[in-house]
């Protein structure tokens, strides 16, 4: 998943041959390896929130959507084993309402009707009794029910969407962590892994999209066709996919594979470099894992609307993307969006692996699906679209985790799951950025040759399966020959940020010694005892060729390094860990910092500002190295500048003169910088650059340079009057950013118009978000109330209310507060223990730290509330910032205006 279940053995295939409705697997899907005993024997163990007397082995589920009254009627026969005598089967039903229950030992045999039928809401169950005890052995268990189809990315939802001949509406599921549950009766655990043979009766003008290709297609009365779908390999509940709807589609093949983009019709030329890009992924990968990819289609699908959880789900052999994340419009699509296009669906088709032929055991070890896809699209991305320079962007996303990672909050990469809340709050930066970054650190450490033959035995030998994250260091150790395990135990099992303090540094004889001794990095606890941990080092002399190794173990290091001169410490980036150097170190390789290589320009620009704002070195340093960073560095270096003009703006939000004194400041160095990058793209211009300058023209913008603003307005005013030369398409978000951000009520009401006129639903989207951005008091309330009218669909309302949080924290969650109800409706359920923290996180006020405690306390159980605690730490953090480092930066603001 991009943003993106449990526990016992299988049964063997050959069990299915008795089960009626079950079809045997296409000649096309890849024989699969018998199960080695020792990995059965582990499923056993593994978690469950069910009682371990039954598993499954498949189901046949056989769906009757009716679109149009948001419900459903079905029928699922599940093939079971009965491992212990019973009368009472209990399985996951959520919102379901169960009408009758059978088991049969096999055609022919005695039916059994079940005596009893209870729901439990609370834990998400149905509880099937039975008057005669059920003896040890396998069965066929079927259920007649019916359900509802909501309207947010929850089960089996609709979204609806406009086209020239009115709105239309499709259906789509998504299930990850735990919402299979709502559209069929089911073991919705990850290692309980069936087969599945899913049909569904369908308009008979409309295509339907599951996991695997169509087997068969008839038409049934009413203008209805039944589609049935081949048989699944054996995989999770949370990976089965259904969509049906006014689709249409395109095909590729590669390796064998049909790849498939699928959108609503109309809009299939937009999805056309995601399809020509899985040819070169879907190729890679094969390459990669010495394992090809098992299904016979992979179908990328676009859907209209948009989710606070999720951008895009893995589903085998269906992933399922949110139009904004998928397709390219040709109005208002950037080269941002095109390298994101790129990098979610190397991230999802990398799970088609990671995450669905080899699925971590429960969610503790998620990180094992996210982190490795996560890394595995980063280093795609590099391989194949070099001019991309996206290497540079593992600094932002290791600083991200890191950042997270510091908060007294935090928790480990493997982490105890024991909830379905705290399933889905474990999609946090941790399980992504931090578990690529430690994945990418170790990589580094033993070599990419050794690791690439340790994923591909790990791949080989628990294909099918369910693994934990020991499983792999034991592959990867094998193959690198280095004590692998124990450094990775360091960074997963526990929780928290190494801090490197570096040494003042002596040279002699042409080498240059430097002692390294660790602590932790804590942004809010600074007295916390700092854990250990061994961590690979790299370090070279600024003007060395080559960088040294060592690990630094037992809290302390000495390193000697050739030549002479400033030392960098992580050089290359690839280290999990913050470094901070002796003040003379320091001041040595901040003086070299324009003979740096970019990534680690990055990298002490990141720390830099970073290790200010928490006090362990001065604040301004990071401001110092912004002033001293020549004009033509490279794009990516600038754009860091930008962002932390950016955050020092948000800090200084109620400081009317520190703003001034920083928008002065911030603007003479980023004006000539956007001078040499200019408003229109040139010929030939690298991919950053123009990356580049939208970040210069939403920085400057919010900063209130006026030639930006004036700039912004012409453009947008020569568009209304029908120049289609003022706002291209790379141009036009950010432009009306700029121009929405300064709105009065006449240009307000002119972004509402073209929003209610839109046919675009990213462009729609687009536009009703740029409501909310408004700096306008007034407006953000304005846009605040369009948010829950009815007017935009129910995807965009959510987004409307978050965009006015950006700049208007309090106000956003105070309204959401006040209509609870309509802005529940709005948000999946699996998302509102996130959203409403999210919406008060950019406050730093004390008063809304308590209103979102109070929140918490009436609205979400104990296990549900992580997202909350972090958005307290990181209010707290904020307003440590705002009292204790600003007046350090407004000092430094003011030396510079002398």
């Amino acid at each position: 998943m991009q943003r993106s279940l449990i526990s016992a053995a299988i049964l063997s295939l050959t069990a299915l041959a008795a089960v009626p409705l079950v079809q045997a697997a296409p000649a096309a899907a890849k024989a699969k390896p018998s199960k080695p005993a020792a990995s059965a024997a582990a499923e056993s163990l593994a978690t469950t929130q069910l009682p371990r007397n039954v598993r499954p082995s498949h189901y046949a589920i056989s769906l009757k959507p009716d679109a149009q009254a948001s419900t459903f009627s079905a029928r699922v026969v599940i093939a079971i084993d009965v491992l212990e005598p019973s009368n009472a089967i209990t399985l996951h039903a959520l919102d379901l309402a169960l009408a009758s229950a059978s088991i049969a030992a096999g055609p022919g045999q005695t039916v059994q009707q079940a005596s009893n039928i209870a729901l439990n809401a609370d834990k998400q169950t149905a509880t099937l009794t039975f008057a005669q005890p059920l003896a040890k052995g396998s069965y066929q268990l079927a259920i007649d029910y019916s359900g509802k189809i909501g309207n947010q990315a929850a089960g089996l939802f609709s979204l609806d969407y406009d086209t020239p001949a009115g709105k239309k509406r499709a259906l789509y599921t998504q299930f990850e962590a735990a919402d299979a549950r709502r559209m069929f009766p089911s073991w919705d655990e990850p290692a309980f892994r069936a087969t599945f043979a899913l049909e569904a009766t369908v308009p008979a003008d409309q295509m339907a999209v599951s996991n695997m290709p169509v087997a068969s297609s008839t038409a049934v009365e009413g203008g209805r066709k039944l589609v049935r779908f081949a048989t699944t390999p054996r995989m999770s509940t949370y990976l089965l996919f259904f969509g049906q709807g006014d689709f249409e589609r395109a095909t590729a093949t590669e390796g064998g594979t049909e790849l498939g983009v699928v959108t609503v019709k109309g809009r299939l030329p937009q999805a056309q470099f995601v399809l020509d890009s899985s040819k070169a992924v879907l190729r890679e990968y094969n390459d990669y894992f010495a394992h090809p990819y098992p299904l016979p289609k992979l179908d990328n699908i676009a859907a209209p609307g948009r989710s606070q959880f999720f951008g895009a789900m893995e589903n085998w052999g269906a992933i399922m993307s949110f139009e904004s994340v998928m397709l390219l419009d040709p109005a208002m699509s950037t080269q941002a969006d095109k390298q994101a296009a790129y990098s979610i669906a190397a991230h999802e088709t990398a799970h088609q692996w990671f995450g669905d032929l080899v699925t971590m055991r429960w969610w503790d070890d998620l990180w094992l699906n996210e982190g490795f896809a996560t890394w595995m699209a980063g280093r795609t991305t590099e391989r194949q679209h070099p001019e991309w320079q996206t290497s540079l962007n593992r600094v932002a996303g290791r600083n991200s985790a890191i950042e997270r990672d510091a908060l007294a909050t935090t928790h480990p990469v493997v982490q105890r799951v024991a909830t379905v809340e705290e399933a889905h709050a474990a999609f946090d930066e941790i399980t992504y950025a931090k578990g690529s970054a430690v994945i990418n650190m170790l990589e580094n450490y033993v070599g990419e040759e050794a690791w690439r033959t340790g994923v591909r035995s790990y791949i080989k030998a628990h294909a099918y399966g369910n693994a934990v994250s020991d499983q792999l260091w034991l592959h990867i150790e094998q193959a690198a020959k280095k004590p692998v395990t124990a450094i990775a135990h360091d960074f997963t099992l526990q929780p928290g940020v190494p801090l490197i303090r570096v040494s003042d540094y002596s040279c002699h004889g042409g080498k240059t010694s430097v002692t390294l001794t660790q602590g932790e990095y804590s942004k809010d606890n600074p007295d916390k005892k700092a854990l250990s941990w061994r961590v690979p080092v790299l370090a070279k002399t600024v003007d060395a060729a080559q960088a040294s190794r060592t690990l630094v173990s037992g809290g302390k290091a000495t390193m000697t390094l050739p030549g002479c001169g400033p030392v960098l410490v992580n050089a290359g980036q690839a280290g999990y860990y913050r470094t901070v150097y002796a003040p003379k170190a320091y001041a040595a390789l901040a003086g070299s910092f324009g003979k740096l290589a970019p990534v680690d320009q990055l990298g002490l620009m990141t720390e830099s500002w970073a290790l200010g704002l928490a006090g362990k070195q001065s604040a301004s340093d990071a401001l110092g190295l912004a002033r001293a960073t020549p004009v033509d560095a490279a794009p990516q270096v600038w754009g860091r500048i930008a962002r932390m003009f950016d955050e020092v703006r948000v800090y200084a939000r109620d400081n009317e003169a520190t703003r001034a004194k920083l928008s002065a400041f911030a603007v003479s160095r980023l004006a000539p910088v956007m001078a040499r990058v200019g408003w229109e793209a040139r010929s030939g211009e690298a991919a950053p650059t123009a990356i580049l300058r939208e970040q210069l023209i939403y920085t400057l913008g919010a900063l209130g340079d006026d030639e930006v603003m004036v700039e912004a307005r012409r453009r947008y005013d020569a568009a209304l009057a029908g120049d289609k030369t003022a706002l291209p398409p790379e141009l036009r978000r950010v432009v009306l950013g700029v121009v929405a951000r300064n709105a009065d009520a006449r240009v307000w009401e002119q972004l509402h118009a073209a929003a209610k006129a839109e046919q675009s639903s990213i462009v729609k989207a687009e536009l009703y978000a740029l409501l909310g951005q408004a700096a306008d008091p007034a407006l953000a309330q304005r846009a605040l109330e369009l948010a829950v009218s009815g007017e935009p669909d129910a995807t965009i309302g959510s987004g409307i209310i978050a965009s006015v949080a950006s700049e208007h924290a309090e106000r956003a969650f105070d309204f959401a507060i006040a209509n609870l109800p309509k802005v529940n409706g709005l948000v999946e359920s699996s998302s509102r223990a996130g959203y409403f923290p999210a919406l008060a996180s950019g406050s730093s006020s004390p008063a809304m730290v308590d209103k979102l405690k109070a929140y918490a306390e009436a609205n979400l159980p104990a296990s549900a509330r992580s997202q909350t605690n972090t958005a307290v730490s990181r209010m707290q953090y904020r307003a440590a910032v705002i009292r204790d480092r600003m007046p350090e930066i407004d000092a430094w603001l003011d030396r510079q205006a002398l």
